[in-house]
This record gives C-alpha cells, sequence and structure tokens, in this order.
C-alpha cells in the first residue's frame, strides 16, 4: 500500500524535527548563559583603551614602558588584560 503525501510529508517533518530538536536545546542553552550576563572582554587592544578610558596612543606608550600598564605581546598587537586595568581603576578610586 502507497502512503499518501501527506503520510510521507508528515514522516519528513517529524525526522527533521528531531534532527533539530539537540541543536534548538544547546542553542537555548548558549543563550541562556549570555542574555543574562554583562559580556566583559579578556583583553583589551589599544584602541579599545581609547574609545573606552579616552586615552591617548602616547598616553599609552608611556603607561607600557613604565610598568603602569601591564601588557602582552602578540605579533604587533598589544593586549592588556582587563581584570588587571578592572583592578587598577578599583585601587586608584578616590
Amino acid at each position: 500500500m502507497r502512503r499518501s503525501r501527506e503520510e510521507k510529508i508528515l514522516s519528513f517533518t517529524m525526522k527533521v524535527e528531531q534532527l533539530i530538536e539537540p541543536v534548538i536545546l544547546r542553542l537555548e542553552k548558549i543563550d541562556s548563559k549570555i542574555s543574562g550576563e554583562n559580556i566583559r572582554p579578556v583583553y583589551y587592544r589599544n584602541e579599545d583603551l581609547k574609545k573606552i578610558f579616552g586615552l591617548s596612543s602616547n598616553t599609552i606608550v608611556k603607561y607600557r614602558q613604565t610598568g603602569i600598564l601591564p601588557f602582552t605581546k602578540l605579533g604587533d598587537i598589544f593586549l592588556y588584560d582587563a581584570l588587571i586595568i578592572e583592578k587598577k581603576l578599583s585601587e586608584n578610586k578616590r
């Protein structure tokens, strides 16, 4: 006996839903983790320091050279640990 077209479509749809369900659950889990949290970068780059803190390029270089601003260099890119910067900001609160 041949299945009707509707039965074939329904069967196909159910199979697709079964395949997609784990993906949807995973996406919902990811969304719940990031939706309520303020995502903070792990590292800042020079451009971030300029935009967020209003520092000039010269000031950033001076802070690096004097050790005020610890950094990691990756190729030609300077990276600044966000936790260290936040710690320095809280230490210098008045």
